[in-house]
């Protein structure tokens, strides 16, 4: 049988993974705005705390992809932690959580493409479904080939996207003077409250930081690369994401809260103070979202992949294409879903509402795996005889941090359809467990499969 092309991936193609999933671009180009409506003038402090609780969480992930290199990541991770039935509901959330990204990439593609157009005065507006198929089959396309190319072209296209809004800080900067905004510095208008609000939809903007550790697998020297691939992400994404909310704050004026209701932040700020920016900028977030798109699939990908060789899932899933060395099945699964999901709600009015379903969907799948990541962080140090204070404390903090994000995201009750939101993914998670009781019943060899890799792992990272 075919495996994954091992030891194929350097540092800046895992990191590629990483950056592209988690497409910085997209928070400065519409994620910003639903923080500023919540945070106001203390946004960019938002994204600070934020980047503190995620740079936490990914110190126990890098732990756990240092002596852990698996292309299934944390439903491996937590299968030898915490034991197969919790890593087996890990690795079910993080299914959903990577494919509901995709979808929700896929409509920010298709939105951008046509707010792109427009902005050179174009008129390009195909039916969203023709969209939805051409995007679903060029990221399939690429997802299929060498992942080294898809690696590649996810960096690269985040490189130019980031540059491209890096110009629009500049200008924006040097439009008021380089003045520092004291409004913003004072935190002015801004309460406790609405900081921690803002908290919790803030720490959505960096899923996907962690998805390198599905490249476990195909990765050179993956213990130190990982690791380093996932914390650059996390702290990267974090720099990048206070710098850009400071910045578009500080060009929306005196009024904050005028941020809050805009639906295109960055093309708002290009167009008040040079409107020649405005088409690049929406280039630069049509390539962020497709580079994330796939990322999304690549991540999800593998972790059906892993699933399948542990026979969770019918085991064409474990199957990986001769000569490309993809897991072809697997990854058609998702491209399928992927376009079927987004057409069958193609002829909702507004995209931003279809982006936004998605994008919390994923999100609920995120937290949990952040949460159980956390957990199993030190008690599979302590497993292997690793365990310091410090590796409980940083778990210790990276699960409260997640719990509380996890209540902040149902309560209080959102407004419909978000509010029914929580109740889907909560029915979806309880498929997964009753599909991992049938598997237990009829065939239980699997379970003592996983029980033996386990141990074997354990006793290899002892020595």
């Amino acid at each position: 049988m075919s495996e994954l092309r091992k030891d194929s991936l350097s540092f800046f193609e895992a990191l590629g993974q990483s950056v592209a999933n988690v497409s910085p671009t997209l928070t400065p180009a519409l994620a910003v705005a639903v923080v500023a409506g919540m945070a106001g003038t203390a946004s960019w402090l938002v994204y600070v705390i934020a980047t503190v609780a995620l740079v936490i969480v990914a110190l126990s992930i890098a732990k756990l992809a240092g002596r852990i290199p698996a292309a299934g990541s944390y439903f491996i991770y937590i299968s030898r932690s915490l034991g197969p039935s919790y890593g087996m509901l890990a690795g079910w959330a993080m299914l959903a959580a990577y494919i509901f990204t995709a979808m929700a990439l896929t409509v920010s593609t298709s939105l951008f493409i046509k707010t792109f157009f427009s902005s050179l005065g174009i008129n390009f507006a195909p039916p969203n479904f023709v969209l939805y198929i051409v995007i679903s089959l060029a990221v399939w396309l690429f997802a299929t080939r060498d992942i080294r190319i898809s690696s590649r072209i996810g960096l690269t296209l985040e490189v130019i996207s980031v540059l491209i809004i890096a110009a629009v800080v500049v200008v924006t900067l040097s439009h008021y003077g380089f003045q520092p905004d004291m409004k913003q510095i004072t935190l002015q208008g801004s309460s406790f409250s609405s900081i921690a609000q803002a908290i919790v939809f803030a720490i959505f903007s960096f899923v996907g930081f962690e998805s390198a550790a599905s490249l476990g697998k195909e990765t050179r020297n993956p213990k130190v690369t990982i690791p380093k691939a996932i914390l650059s992400t996390a702290i990267f994404s974090g720099f990048f994401f206070v710098i850009t909310t400071y910045v578009i704050t500080q060009g929306f004026g005196d009024d904050a809260t005028k941020l809050g209701g805009s639906a295109a932040p960055l093309g708002d700020i290009t167009n008040a103070i040079g409107k020649w920016m405005t088409a690049p900028v929406y280039f630069g977030a049509t390539i962020s979202s497709f580079a994330c798109a796939l990322a999304s699939l690549n991540a999800f990908g593998r972790m059906l992949f892993s699933l399948g060789r542990y026979q969770f899932v019918h085991s064409s899933m474990g199957i990986v294409h001769d000569k490309r060395k993809t897991p072809l099945f697997a990854l058609t699964v998702g491209a399928i879903l992927n376009v079927l999901v987004c057409c069958a709600f193609a002829g909702h009015p507004n995209e931003t509402d279809t982006f936004g379903w998605y994008g919390t969907l994923a999100s609920f799948g995120f937290i949990i795996v952040y949460l159980l990541v956390s957990v199993s962080a030190p008690v599979f140090l302590k497993k292997t005889g690793e365990l310091k204070l410090g590796d409980v404390v940083i778990g210790g903090l990276g699960a409260v941090l997640m719990f509380l994000s996890l209540v902040g995201s149902v309560y209080p009750a959102p407004a419909a359809p978000y509010n029914y939101f929580p109740y889907a993914f909560g029915a979806y998670m309880l498929i997964g467990a009753a599909w991992f009781f049938i598997i237990k019943a009829k065939n239980p060899q699997v379970l003592t499969g996983i029980a033996h890799d386990m141990e074997s792992t354990t006793v290899a990272n002892m020595k």
